[in-house]
């Protein structure tokens, strides 16, 4: 397989594309067995999230609509500036659905309880929350992902959907990215 010449700023490999790919089928296969006979929304927090929704669907076997919101507030930063920003909304009547949010990384969790606050006040039977990457140690708000692929260390990662700046989502893999690229 062709590497990416980004990988070049990586500090260090966190999860290799094979390691990503068994954990997926195996929350595919746990969220198909939970959701069995409900009426599941599938909702992906842009732009982070769209390579893990994408693999994430095709590993659940139950029907499921998905939608799609973008929040910020990041900015072009590294850290959250505390301040969401809904820049697109759903599209579909939350009304009796079951909401599974599918985030790329839980970190401080601030735009991720808003999000589910959001949610809640549109009538769904639910809002649950899965996410690949959890990084519990950054964690300011109270929330928790009710689905979890793997819990991370406090790292810059970049990769399948993360990124640095609009740059490095498409690397196949999960990277530490190296200091001085976000420091610069």
């Amino acid at each position: 397989m062709a590497r990416h010449l980004e990988e070049k700023d990586l500090e260090k490999l966190m999860l290799t594309a094979e390691q990503v790919q068994q954990k997926v089928e195996a929350l595919g296969a746990e969220i198909s067995r939970d959701y069995a006979g409900k009426d599941l929304l599938l909702l992906s927090v842009l732009k982070g999230s769209v390579i893990f929704m994408a693999d994430l669907m095709r590993a659940i076997t139950i029907p499921a609509e998905i939608d799609f919101m973008a929040v910020s507030s990041y900015g072009s930063g590294t850290k959250s500036s505390g301040v969401v920003r809904i820049i697109k909304d759903i599209e579909i009547d939350l009304e009796g659905k079951e909401i599974l949010i599918v985030e790329d990384i839980l970190d401080s969790g601030a735009t991720l309880s808003y999000l589910k606050e959001l949610l809640l006040g549109r009538n769904p039977s639910s809002v649950k929350v899965v996410t690949l990457l959890d990084k519990p140690s950054r964690r300011k708000a109270d929330i928790r992902a009710d689905y979890v692929g793997f819990e991370v260390p406090d790292e810059f990662l970049v990769g399948y959907g993360l990124d640095y700046a609009e740059k490095y989502r498409n690397l196949p893999d999960i990277g530490v990215l190296k200091p001085e690229i976000y420091t610069a």
